[in-house]
């Protein structure tokens, strides 16, 4: 596995787009390119060809034989809309012990797969939730949208909470289905989360889910530290003794179980992602899901 897929490498690169292509395409060159849906990858059939057809897509050998034009259908050949729901709330600024933040590891989570959409023919949109509102860059297919994909993400700054009911008409969706890559922290104060995902499932969209932790988070690392601090309350909770820690673990492995029986209830892929994780988990996941979902 390339080292440039570790995080800590890719924040020492300061192109977010070369970050993104770098990233992608370290990936790609270890996978077999036919577990990618997109026009011309996972050959299907053929068919005559018609007017505004993508003559990229023309099969020259079945002209030969028969005088005829033929197009060569992939599997999936029309392209989607996906959009990118970031949750940019003041708790995803919480670091980890290397020195990676959550709104880095999703900053670039985002960009690497915004990458991978564009490159095969996806639309692109991007949902900036925090402060209580949202943000929000329509989905598009052109090179130039992705540049505008990318300035936004770099412009993230977490604050604020986690948007509740502002701008959420944005996020539904009015009479079509998109494919919705949600990266949030699951950090919620009145079930918030929940609602918009209950919200975005009514309009029937698909919906994939990345719950970012921090490994000092996942095992209670806080050597040194007598006391923490909520990023989006204020409040300072003490962590002095072992009975703190095993409460803490305790109550944390029973919100995660929680969070993904309500995934499943609400049939939501879900993958929860350490902030140590190398990306190249993180696509191969969300990959073999699609896969599966389109099959």
């Amino acid at each position: 596995m390339s080292s440039l897929l570790e995080p800590e490498i890719l924040l020492s690169i300061r192109n977010l787009p070369l970050a993104a292509k770098t990233t992608v395409d370290g990936f790609m060159a270890g996978i077999n390119s036919s577990r990618i849906k997109g026009p011309g990858l996972e050959f299907s059939q053929y068919r005559s060809y018609q007017p505004g057809d993508d003559l990229r897509w023309l099969d020259w050998k079945m002209y030969a034989r028969s005088d005829r034009y033929y197009i060569r259908e992939s599997e999936i050949e029309t392209s989607i809309s996906i959009r990118f729901l970031l949750d940019a709330s003041a708790s995803m600024e919480h670091t980890d012990n290397n020195g990676i933040s959550k709104i880095a590891y999703a900053r670039y989570l985002a960009a690497s797969l915004g990458y991978l959409a564009r490159s095969q023919g996806d639309a692109v949109g991007l949902h900036i939730m925090q402060d209580g509102s949202v943000f929000s860059l329509p989905a598009r297919n052109d090179h130039q949208h992705l540049n505008r994909f990318y300035f936004q993400l770099e412009q993230v700054k977490p604050s604020g909470v986690f948007a509740r009911d502002a701008g959420m008409e944005l996020l539904a969706g009015v009479g079509k289905r998109d494919l919705l890559i949600f990266i949030t922290d699951l950090y919620q104060q009145e079930s918030e989360i929940l609602a918009l995902l209950d919200t975005l499932n009514a309009q029937r969209h698909e919906i994939i889910l990345f719950h970012l932790a921090a490994r000092n988070e996942l095992e209670f690392d806080y050597e040194g530290y007598g006391s923490l601090q909520d990023l989006e309350t204020g409040e300072m909770i003490s962590i002095s003794n072992t009975n703190d820690r095993n409460a803490y673990i305790e109550r944390l492995q029973a919100h995660m179980d929680t969070m993904r029986t309500a995934m499943l209830k609400r049939n939501i892929t879900y993958r929860l992602l350490a902030t140590d994780e190398p990306l190249q988990k993180a696509l191969r996941d969300f990959l073999k899901q699609r896969k599966r979902n389109v099959s």
